[in-house]
């Protein structure tokens, strides 16, 4: 039986995850998981590039713990899946400075992400650091690390894998073929509108339902949410289009025909906001149930959460070593110190003075 293909995905451990991260990611890596051989990584370093200071690095053991809580509820495995942490696996960080020495500055500096990754930080134009220019390397290195096969990443990513491919192709022609070039996957599901309706769904924005919030906290959030700013008595007709409790409805509400009575009534001006939420809160509470259910399960098991991370990290350790030396055979570096160490170790036997 042929191995299965490899994938690499991962995120920033800035804290808690929310619907909108499930929507857009942690149901496909839950299905990938059968298919494909996943490493999902806990991109701390990546961290570094915006958020470089000492509070926020303090910050990242809870965090690293939140996140990896909010995977195993959503139905990631442990024992299908390797999740690592990126600052685990040294061998990345001599493939990142190898792939340095084979891209651009103008290269990088061209990828539109990088410059928004830098407003969003605050960081001005001439004082954009070294790291954040160079992330998208870093990013090749995590994705060839496992010598993955596919990428899963949603589209304003897409660019970011195609310097990766650019890398792998390079390398693969200067020194022989190592690597393959890795498939980007985009994910087509649109992202969660936060529940202001203003932008998606994000924790910054204080717009988010995470999947851990208890059930008292989902109601309390959606009888806030933003509806048809338009409407202002039930026996108004609605606009569903672009509304926010009816896009959720779409996400998470399973009874198809409960949702469409719901659109037909409000379009007609039959029914309230708090009809509307009450059931978008039932559905979602009822979505939740079973991922707080596991997730109590895993938080309840002192230092389960550590050792899922310290498994993963060693197991991602082995391919990463493994990479690197033939990496280094490819270039011949690996021979270099090799020689070197045989010939001082002889010298040093014949002299007495081996350790």
């Amino acid at each position: 039986m042929s191995e299965k293909r490899r994938i690499l995905t991962g995120d920033r451990p800035t804290g808690k995850l929310h619907l909108g991260h499930y929507v857009g990611s942690l149901a496909n890596r839950v299905q990938l998981q059968d298919e494909y051989q996943c490493y999902f990584l806990i991109a701390d370093l990546h961290m570094l590039t915006t958020r470089p200071a000492k509070e926020d690095i303090v910050a990242l053991g809870g965090n690293i713990r939140e996140m990896v809580l909010d995977y195993l509820a959503a139905g990631i495995d442990p024992a299908k899946s390797t999740i690592y942490l990126q600052s685990g696996a040294h061998a990345v960080y001599e493939m990142d400075l190898f792939f340095e020495m084979l891209i651009t500055l103008p290269r990088l500096s061209r990828l539109p992400s990088i410059k928004e990754m830098a407003r969003a930080a605050r960081f001005e134009d001439e004082a954009i650091p070294f790291g954040l220019v160079g992330y998208p390397v870093l990013q090749a290195a995590d994705i060839l690390m496992p010598r993955a096969h596919l990428v899963p990443v949603g589209r304003d990513n897409e660019s970011h894998v195609e310097i990766t491919r650019e890398i792998a192709r390079r390398f693969n022609r200067m020194y022989g073929e190592v690597f393959p070039i890795p498939d980007v996957m985009i994910g087509e599901v649109p992202s969660l509108v936060g529940t202001d309706g203003q932008a998606k769904m994000s924790k910054s924005l204080g717009n988010a339902i995470f999947l851990s919030d208890d059930a008292q906290t989902v109601a309390k959030k959606v009888r806030g949410m933003y509806t048809d700013p338009k409407r202002v008595r039930a026996d108004i007709p609605g606009t569903v289009e672009g509304n926010p409790v009816f896009a959720y409805h779409d996400a998470f509400n399973p009874n198809q025909a409960e949702v469409e009575e719901l659109k037909g009534r409000y379009r007609q001006g039959r029914v309230g906001d708090v009809e509307v939420k009450e059931k978008l809160t039932r559905a979602i509470n009822a979505f939740l149930d079973p991922l707080r259910e596991r997730r109590a399960c895993y938080e309840g098991q002192s230092g389960l959460v550590e050792e899922i991370i310290y498994d993963g990290t060693r197991r991602a350790n082995e391919i990463a070593d493994e990479t690197l030396m033939m990496m280094k055979k490819a270039m011949g570096l690996a021979g270099v110190w090799n020689r070197i160490s045989r010939k001082a170790r002889g010298r040093k036997k014949k002299a007495g003075q081996e350790d």
